[in-house]
């Protein structure tokens, strides 16, 4: 955050967010202006983050983007957010110093006009998008409000002795969750975004700022008490009375936490267990952790499997985050990366009890977990069996998943908010690494892999090795996604610069395809011999390509690339010979050719100049072999592409000048792909039917948007790689498939492409519409609400049997 001085002086805020002087008391004054260097100081890494998360979160979307114009939005908001952040952040900043220091301006003045009586003097239409945006800024600030009420409540009656006023409120506290969602929307409109991204930065800023205010409002609120402005104010919290048990039985004094990702698929409780945890069942939040234990004491019951008592004593966290850290080490003392396997529940539960009764008398009582904590290990355990699921068979995932399982069980057993919330940091965690070890890493021991492997397994190593925590996981987290941005931006320049090259490519070949049109029809009407063809099929066709595609067919400069052919061929008159062999040796020297090789064939095609003293001219024959084996342009960078048509050459004149449909116009100057048949024909071999599924599959093809997912199969070890569709030509078909670290891959055409799809060694993939996570959970609570099937019964015994 960008905010001048502010960094060295916090009690001097920068002149274009400064509190004016001279407006209020010198003590008032000194106050306001401390509050905001507080506001400025604590502000600036949730503002960082809330808006590095909404860059990432663009991104993503473009990549997931169903239509062109889509990821372009995305890609445009992106970039105005990079560009722009700075802006944003000192505007910000300026709307809260202005609000601070208009702090007795933002009360409703009651001797001012109601604004109502306006809208009904003289109706006006309502913009929708405005609405919207009101809309969601005052649920933004009303949730704010509820979140942070005590220390609002204190705050408000501080700052209305400032200026003796009575408490300030809602919109009229300046530092309110009102008033900063107000600057984040007035910061936000220097981005010049589009609605439905306005909504989206609302929400990360609800998200990363507005949840966590309040150590500042504690720290505002310390300053101001250790000033004297209120010492003995205290607030008093009424209780709630809320439908959500405690831990310890009672009633709970915090709201529940609302359900979210799987939460609102999984969590179904019958009206009895609702009633049993003190709700009404129709209304309030859901605890998560006891609608998947409802759903799994259902199932047992189900299987005739139903809870029993334990006569031994039952073991306390303390205890239970002990086992589970002695089998932590256990493991790590006797297995390797290649030999970690997931564990089951019935074995996590059998492993954790021989650690808790490790070194016991044979006679004293056994320690047993409870059925929380049971319920808990079973829990984590079958989600870990949904994730694993859910990676490619075999590579590095699966060996991290593994690692992360003890890990992401501890932190389960001592924070319940692991099954709540989809925002906590073990969860994220457990999707981040498991998302990219399956999608990056693919399987593969490429070099490349390396590196990203090597931070996966020194995170889990990392989780394993220290006790669990929320900040441990927070830091792992940040750790990971830092890397991982810096590949995906890596990989977005190299797939940006395959795509731009393979587009270079096709306008080349449309360009040398126009030429050989253009050079076919003059070949008909003058057809020419020796020295003279080598020069105009390999090389001069490459200079009016190259004109074609700098200037375009209309202009002068291709007008008289083309003159010149003209004159070369005996079609138009020679009014300087010596001019003509200079622009001739111009031309080629454009398509690279050497400039004493250029000189040689211009002389002894036109013999205009003479030769240096002492230096012999090659023969005709000898620069007619130069000239076929003479690289042609664009041929440096072809070697690796399977050609997507059959290009118009000089040597195929009868063909190019009699036979011209499927081409466009010459206006245009760009050609049509020709159907397969016709490409075999015109090889001389038989047109080999296409099939109507193939057919079908390719007209798809033709509509899917780029940025596609397509699964490869290798037959022969059956090996799945992925491949995204970056780039495909309309006409030529001709398609580009990339990595995920934005490396060419196959390249095909959509032809080639669907008729692999149709054999069944490529596959699309959809898009997903949720994340790997929170398909494990949906898995995990569809598995927990099947019903066992009933054991088949024997049919009864005949007195014959």
């Amino acid at each position: 955050m960008d905010v001048g001085h502010d960094r060295r002086h916090p009690s001097a805020p920068n002149r274009g967010s400064r509190i004016s002087s001279g407006r209020w008391p010198a003590r008032a004054q000194l106050l306001l202006e401390g509050c905001h260097a507080l506001c400025v100081e604590g502000l600036q890494e949730p503002l960082r983050r809330c808006l590095s998360e909404f860059e990432k979160q663009l991104f993503a979307q473009a990549e997931r983007a169903h239509h062109s114009g889509e990821q372009q939005d995305c890609f445009s908001s992106r970039q105005r957010v990079l560009q722009g952040r700075t802006a944003f952040m000192q505007r910000f900043t300026e709307r809260l110093a202005a609000a601070l220091d208009e702090i007795d301006r933002a009360r409703d003045d009651p001797a001012a006009p109601d604004p109502g009586a306006k809208v009904w003097q003289s109706l006006e239409l309502v913009d929708p998008a405005e609405q919207e945006l009101s809309m969601r800024l005052d649920q933004l600030g009303a949730r704010g409000e509820v979140r942070h009420s005590t220390v609002l409540h204190e705050l408000g009656h501080r700052f209305a002795v400032l200026i003796a006023a009575p408490p300030l409120e809602g919109p009229a506290l300046p530092v309110g969750p009102h008033a900063l969602a107000r600057a984040c929307h007035e910061a936000g409109a220097l981005l010049e975004l589009p609605l439905k991204h306005q909504l989206q930065l609302l929400q990360n800023f609800d998200q990363w700022v507005i949840q966590a205010l309040a150590p500042l409002y504690d720290t505002i609120n310390a300053r101001l008490q250790s000033d004297g402005i209120l010492p003995q104010l205290r607030s008093i919290v009424m209780p709630r009375h809320i439908g959500k048990r405690g831990r310890a039985g009672g009633a709970a004094t915090e709201p529940p936490a609302e359900p979210t990702g799987a939460a609102e698929s999984m969590a179904e409780p019958t009206s009895q267990a609702a009633a049993a945890r003190g709700g009404s069942g129709s209304g309030g939040s859901i605890d998560v952790l006891e609608s998947l234990r409802d759903l799994l004491a259902r199932q047992r019951a189900g299987q005739g499997g139903g809870a029993t008592g334990t006569s031994g004593r039952a073991a306390s966290e303390e205890e239970l985050q002990t086992a589970l850290g002695a089998l932590q080490q256990h493991l790590a003392d006797v297995t390797d990366n290649a030999s970690r396997e997931l564990r089951s529940a019935a074995r996590l539960r059998e492993e954790l009890l021989a650690q808790l009764n490790a070194g016991k008398p044979s006679g004293a009582p056994r320690t047993e977990l409870t059925d929380e904590q049971g319920d808990t290990v079973e829990l984590v355990a079958r989600l870990f069996e949904q994730v694993g699921q859910q990676l490619h068979r075999g590579g590095t995932a699966r060996n991290l998943l593994t690692g992360l399982q003890l890990p992401v069980l501890r932190m389960a057993v001592a924070d319940h908010g692991f099954f709540e919330k989809r925002e906590h940091p073990a969860r994220r965690l457990l999707d981040t690494v498991t998302v990219a070890a399956n999608d990056w890493l693919d399987g593969s021991d490429d070099e490349s892999n390396r590196p990203l492997a090597i931070k996966l397994e020194q995170l889990v190593n990392r989780a394993n090795q220290e006790p669990p925590s929320a900040g441990l996981y927070t830091t792992l987290l940040a750790d990971i996604e830092h890397h991982l941005a810096l590949l995906t931006r890596k990989a977005q320049a190299a797939e940006r610069r395959h795509v731009e090259a393979a587009q270079g490519r096709e306008r080349l070949d449309q360009a040398r395809h126009r030429a050989g049109e253009l050079m076919a029809e003059r070949f008909v009407r003058a057809p020419p011999k020796g020295l003279l063809r080598a020069l105009l099929e390999r090389a001069w066709s490459d200079v009016l390509a190259l004109t074609l595609l700098r200037h375009g067919e209309d202009s002068e400069p291709f007008r008289a690339q083309l003159a010149i052919t003209d004159q070369l061929l005996g079609l138009l008159p020679v009014k300087d010979p010596l001019q003509l062999q200079v622009e001739v040796e111009s031309g080629l020297q454009q398509i690279g050719m050497h400039a004493e090789e250029s000189v040689q064939v211009a002389q002894r095609l036109l013999g205009a100049g003479k030769p240096s003293p002492g230096a012999e001219l090659p023969s005709a024959t000898d620069l007619a072999l130069r000239l076929k084996q003479h690289q042609r342009l664009g041929e440096q960078n072809a070697g690796h592409e399977a050609p997507a048509r059959q290009v118009a050459t000089p040597a195929s004149a009868p063909a190019a000048a009699t036979a011209r449909n499927g081409t466009a116009t010459p206006a245009t100057g760009r050609a049509a792909a020709a159907p397969a048949p016709a490409r075999a024909a015109a090889k001389g071999q038989p047109a080999a039917p296409v099939d109507a599924r193939v057919r079908r599959i390719e007209m798809h093809l033709r509509e899917v948007p780029f940025g596609s997912w397509f699964e490869f199969i290798d037959p022969a070890t059956g090996q799945i790689s992925q491949r995204k569709l970056a780039w495909y030509s309309p006409m030529s078909g001709r398609c580009l498939l990339v990595s995920r670290r934005g490396q060419r891959g196959e390249e095909m055409t959509l032809a080639q492409l669907a008729h692999e799809v149709a054999s069944g060694r490529v596959c699309e993939v959809p898009a997903p519409t949720e994340s790997l996570l929170d398909r494990a959970w949906r898995s995990l609570a569809g598995s927990l609400r099947q019903q066992p099937a009933e054991p088949r019964r024997p049919p009864p015994r005949t007195a014959r049997q």
